[in-house]
């Protein structure tokens, strides 16, 4: 495959799986088929049990500068629908997701980092939502998604105006999570990753499902615990003060 050809770029190492956003010939923005390929990535990671932790990046010093703007030119509504339909497989993966954000994450790369749990990114790094410069109407679902994240008034200004923010600014209003210098991400991403991936992920898969609103799930999750293991696994690890080595684990069917 020829290296400067857009594609996502897969790798699991100690139970991180790693996604990074490949098309430096655009600033990483996201073609057709890099839409279209990510829900299926997305679910074959999902499957994979070693898999307890997933880090979405870019290549390079640029997160994503959106979609590939010439993807437009056919028809926009199916352009949009690949985005959604990758938005939202990467919003529902069952464990732990962080966006590691530098240089531009704009429109669709805002879109993709804003599905992740959580968001770092180094100082200097730029965010913007940019359908106005487009003329596009951002998808229902998208919206509600970053008011959940910053708010009714910070969505307000981000969609009607296309403006970028800084790092400080996405701090404050929650679209990042962590603001880190120059050169010190990928430090504090490995450092992060591996306290997750050390974590239950147990824990860790109710507390997503509960935080995005579901209500219907106590009984599950409550049988889940009983048959995991993984509470009395934490209690004698504290007790002996060890590592704890927790085993439950999410599966295709669950």
């Amino acid at each position: 495959m020829d290296r400067t050809e857009p594609r996502l770029i897969t790798s699991v190492e100690r139970g991180v799986a790693t996604v990074v956003i490949a098309n430096p010939a655009k600033r990483n923005a996201m073609t057709t088929a890099m839409w279209r390929s990510l829900p299926d990535l997305l679910e074959r990671l999902a499957a994979d049990p070693a898999v307890r932790v997933l880090v979405l990046t870019g290549a390079g010093d640029t997160f994503c500068a959106g979609a590939d703007i010439s993807t437009l030119r056919e028809i926009p509504e199916s352009a949009q629908g690949l985005a959604v339909a990758a938005e939202e497989a990467l919003a529902a993966f069952p464990r732990p997701t962080l966006a590691a954000v530098r240089g531009y994450c704009v429109g669709g790369g805002s879109q993709l980092a804003a599905a992740c749990d959580l968001r770092f990114a180094e100082e200097g790094a730029f965010f913007g939502v940019t359908p106005a410069k487009l003329g596009i109407v951002y998808p229902a679902s998208s919206t509600r998604r970053l008011v959940a994240l910053v708010g009714p008034a910070t969505a307000k200004h981000l969609l009607f105006s296309g403006e970028l923010i800084d790092t400080e600014r996405a701090l404050r209003t929650g679209l990042a999570d962590e603001v880190l210098p120059s050169g010190g991400l990928d430090e504090r991403v490995e450092e992060y990753v591996r306290v997750l991936a050390s974590r239950s992920l147990l824990t860790q898969a109710a507390a997503k499902e509960f935080a995005a609103g579901r209500t219907d799930r106590d009984a599950h999750w409550a049988g889940e615990a009983r048959g995991s293991g993984d509470t009395a696994e934490g209690v004698a690890a504290f007790l002996e003060r060890r590592a704890p080595r927790f085993t439950w684990t999410t599966g295709p069917t669950r």
